[in-house]
């Protein structure tokens, strides 16, 4: 690690720290040539790999306008499209693998959206399973209503 300040090529650790949210990890330096100290954060870096069979870096950002796109219109706001890109991205993390399929990120997404907004996830559903009959919609329709009735049973 190169010390920012006078670029020496060698800094020594001080003291490690896992973050909050336990994504990252913070490193007090110390740099042996001006001895001015400094902190690094380190992140794994978490890989998308898509259809086409190119990587690329997972972006909550990405997420979180595509999940928009299906709440357009919705009463969801910025705050709960955070949440849900937050939560996504634990869930993902949680499964400790360094490269992910597209397909799983969906599937990632798929939960959360239907607790936020039940119209929202059958609009994401409908492009990303890629409903193509007025079955497929109804099909879906009766397997949230059932699901909602289980839940007020309990």
């Amino acid at each position: 690690m190169h010390c920012p300040f006078c670029r020496h090529p060698d800094t020594r650790v001080i003291d490690s720290r896992t973050t909050e949210d336990g994504a990252a990890i913070r490193r007090r330096r110390t740099c042996p040539e001006c001895n001015r100290r400094f902190t690094t954060q380190e992140t794994v870096l978490l890989m998308v790999s898509k259809r086409s069979g190119v990587t690329e870096p997972f972006s909550r950002e990405k997420v979180i306008a595509g999940v928009r796109r299906a709440c357009q219109g919705r009463p969801v706001s910025e705050d709960a499209l955070a949440m849900l890109g937050q939560k996504v991205e634990e869930s993902i993390r949680a499964k400790g693998v360094a490269e992910i399929a597209s397909h799983d990120v969906g599937l990632a997404i798929l939960g959360p959206l239907r607790e936020l907004d039940e119209v929202a996830y059958l609009r994401f559903a409908s492009v990303y399973r890629g409903f193509e009959t007025l079955e497929d919609f109804e099909a879906e329709i009766k397997r949230l209503r059932e699901e909602r009735a289980r839940a007020e049973e309990r």
